[in-house]
């Protein structure tokens, strides 16, 4: 059985691990974008784990949310159990280069604890059809 500080611990690396995983695929953008970008995040999170990281997920959003260019976050969980994606982040920026900088001032201030956690996958990504088109 995990101990919760271990299970926090864990819920610590893998979120600050964001920082350095968005680093790599979400800031790479060589489309010219105009207006906001869109980052979607989906969690591969263990079901014990999901408390401890939806906990964490706060404490980014509340750095994250006082960074310029920050526009809205919103943090989704998945209905079923046994989903490969527990949680999904979708959150607004005003443009690649602020969402960049947050990060960037994000990552400079975490302390990466030993041990893994839940796994990633993020991109930005810009809208290209709504339903008004």
């Amino acid at each position: 059985m995990f101990r919760i500080s271990h299970i926090k611990s864990r819920a610590l690396t893998a979120l600050a691990l964001v920082g350095i995983l968005t680093g790599a695929s979400a800031m790479a953008t060589d489309i010219e974008t105009k207006g906001p970008v869109t980052l979607i995040n989906a969690f591969e999170v263990p079901v014990d784990q999901v408390d401890a990281t939806v906990a964490f997920w706060e404490k980014s959003r509340d750095f994250l949310k006082e960074q310029p260019g920050y526009i809205s976050t919103r943090l989704h969980q998945a209905l079923a159990p046994d989903a490969k994606f527990q949680l999904i982040n979708v959150a607004r920026w005003e443009s690649p280069e602020a969402f960049q900088a947050a990060i960037r001032k994000m990552r400079e201030g975490l302390q990466l604890p030993e041990g893994r956690g839940p796994v990633f996958h993020s991109a930005l990504y810009r809208v290209i059809r709504t339903d008004e088109d």
